[in-house]
């Protein structure tokens, strides 16, 4: 991830295309905020069906692709926000998204709500950070 103290976007055709005015991710100063993905399979364009551990797996590979796509994996994951349309799907939920990070996890909110886009089962943001030598190495490659 590059461009300290500049606003960039962050596109991947690895992950699902932005279905409004929003982008997969914006990065700035060393930080990535990535957006909410819902569990459409890039391949397809189709929204994966089955069952909610399925649904986050996508999810987590969707987010795997954007952070990948900024130089970035899991470990550069500082926030989590897990977004469920049933809380009673959180082990579930929680054992994939848990699969997903080495060590040190990061921190994480995960909330019930009404409905979510598509009336998908679960949607996932998160925000990252890159090192700060890994952001300056980058800078200085650019000029």
């Amino acid at each position: 991830m590059t461009h300290i103290n500049k606003k960039f976007i962050v596109e991947t055709n690895e992950a699902p295309s932005a279905i409004g005015p929003y982008s997969q991710a914006v990065g700035y100063n060393g930080m990535l905020f990535v957006s909410g993905q819902i569990p459409f399979d890039p391949a397809t364009g189709e929204l994966v069906s089955g069952d909610v551990g399925a649904q986050t797996k996508r999810v987590m590979e969707n987010i795997k692709a954007v952070l990948k796509a900024a130089g970035l994996d899991f470990n550069h994951v500082l926030k989590a926000s897990i977004f469920l349309q049933n809380m009673n799907d959180f082990s579930v939920v929680n054992d994939v998204y848990g699969s997903y990070f080495d060590s040190a996890p990061p921190a994480r909110e995960t909330v019930e709500v009404s409905r979510l886009p598509r009336s998908v089962q679960v949607e996932i943001s998160v925000i990252a950070a890159a090192p700060t030598d890994y952001v300056a190495r980058n800078e200085s490659e650019e000029e």
